[in-house]
């Protein structure tokens, strides 16, 4: 494997029709949570989620029985009450340091219900995600889907197994 790292920024926007209330216990309520974050061929292996600044979320997962094992380990920066999450994240692939990311996800009420914005920096290295940009842009791809996974699930028309 080439040593490499590649810089990404996206910034994703939806609109849910539900108050901001809803939306933020979607991400500050870790049972919540585990109703829309994922896939139903998603397997856990470990969860835990301690969702206050300074607070760590870990998951070590897979997708499928024969897939590598994924972990996923984020620490809360800055949590202000129904407006602002801000958070770093590390991903792993079967012990290859994929990824590191800074992520804000701001909460904004609107005449509707509210506005999510979810901005992400990442560095993406050695191409354990895939060659170069694709791997950056397989993450803005897999976050667009989980954030509208959770405007099925805050409608009422999708929840996970759990």
């Amino acid at each position: 494997m080439s040593i490499t790292q590649i810089h990404a920024t996206f910034v994703l926007e939806r609109e849910y029709p539900v108050p901001v209330a809803r939306v933020w216990e979607a991400f500050a309520d870790p049972a919540v949570k585990a109703r829309w974050f994922g896939s139903d061929d998603f397997i856990i292996l470990s969860r835990s989620d301690d969702f206050r600044v300074g607070g760590r979320s870990l998951e070590d997962s897979r997708f499928g029985a024969d897939a590598p094992i994924g972990r996923f380990a984020a620490t809360y920066t800055d949590i202000v009450e129904q407006e602002r999450i801000v958070m770093t994240y590390d991903m792993w692939l079967d012990g290859a340091h994929a990824s590191t990311s800074i992520t804000t996800v701001l909460f904004e009420p609107t005449a509707e219900g509210t506005r999510l914005t979810y901005t992400e920096q990442g560095v993406h290295l050695d191409g354990v995600h895939g060659p170069g940009p694709e791997a950056a842009a397989g993450r803005e791809h897999g976050t667009g889907e989980l954030l509208d996974q959770l405007g099925g699930y805050l409608a009422g028309a999708f929840s996970l197994r759990v």
